[in-house]
């Protein structure tokens, strides 16, 4: 049987290779090394912060965030699973993952919500974007890795840098999910009171919007610890180095206390963040709330700055 392949041959790894070897990088090779540098920055901050902080002070500090936002019962787990992580000598390993995870997130913020806010007020825009996540999304992660050790090279930075590409969709995605899916007729309530782009953002469309995004930071935050292994392979460090060593020598006891470690990051993490998202989230009154402002039994004063503000 004849084929296509057979009349023309599209040799996409040569031009690939051309572009990547013989354009971007001896063209760009200054600049992909002046976009590590915000990265560097930070991820040398945050690892020597954590790397500073007594492991006891870290671990109450933790605790008593995990209790606050997520309650009694996830409080005891983070406590006892950052006490189990320095028993089994993983704490430093633990706490450069946590630095790599805390930086890639906050990239992905920076650039995840702008993007995803500006393909929500532009349908032109998610025209454009929605094809470039899809790639993003379904390419294997360890594809990422070919260009990322050719255009950065290898080590911590290049491997959050992969982390940042791999992670970043989500975010976008539930950004631009949430502020679509603001109600029409309090975007027209807010147009009708004269509210400016930039008010209608702030005061109406993000804050009823808000727990979407935090469902796509907290998505962002599980991809970028998925991650921290396959990053391992070009040098990153942390829990993700220990898993990789472990395989290489067979040392299934090392790899086995890593993977233990890094589902024990992920737990304390989703739990903290999930709980923000709801917390966060617009809540509608209560009855009693209801009551209180139908029967005038506000505090003393609220119907004096009701008046005034009338």
């Amino acid at each position: 049987m004849i084929s296509p392949a057979d009349l023309v041959q599209i040799p996409l790894d040569d031009w690939v290779n051309s572009l990547v070897r013989d354009f971007l990088v001896p063209n760009f090779r200054p600049l992909f090394r002046a976009m590590q540098t915000p990265v560097t920055t930070v991820l040398g901050w945050l690892d020597a912060f954590f790397h500073w902080l007594p492991m006891l002070l870290f671990t109450v500090v933790l605790t008593l965030i995990a209790w606050r936002t997520a309650g009694r019962g996830v409080a005891i787990f983070t406590a006892v699973a950052l006490v189990f992580i320095d028993m089994i000598g993983l704490w430093a390993e633990t706490m450069t993952t946590l630095s790599m995870i805390i930086t890639s997130v906050l990239f992905c913020a920076m650039i995840g919500i702008p993007l995803g806010i500006w393909t929500a007020r532009s349908d032109r825009v998610l025209f454009v974007v929605r094809p470039i996540l899809d790639i993003m999304q379904t390419i294997p992660s360890f594809v990422y890795l070919v260009p990322i050790v050719m255009l950065f090279g290898v080590g911590m930075v290049p491997g959050i840098i992969a982390t940042i590409i791999f992670a970043l969709p989500p975010i976008i995605r539930l950004t631009n999910l949430g502020i679509r899916n603001v109600r029409a007729d309090l975007i027209e309530a807010a147009e009708a009171f004269g509210s400016t782009r930039w008010q209608m953002l702030w005061e109406v469309q993000f804050p009823l919007a808000l727990r979407t995004i935090m469902a796509g930071l907290n998505q962002t935050l599980m991809l970028a610890l998925s991650m921290v292994v396959i990053a391992a392979l070009i040098g990153a460090g942390g829990l993700g180095l220990t898993v990789y060593t472990g395989l290489g020598r067979l040392n299934v006891g090392a790899a086995t206390a890593g993977g233990i470690g890094i589902v024990l990051l992920a737990i304390i993490l989703d739990r903290i963040t999930q709980s923000l998202g709801e917390k966060k989230a617009v809540q509608s009154p209560s009855l009693w709330q209801t009551l209180r402002s139908m029967f005038g039994l506000g505090r003393p004063g609220d119907g004096e700055k009701a008046g005034k503000a009338s």
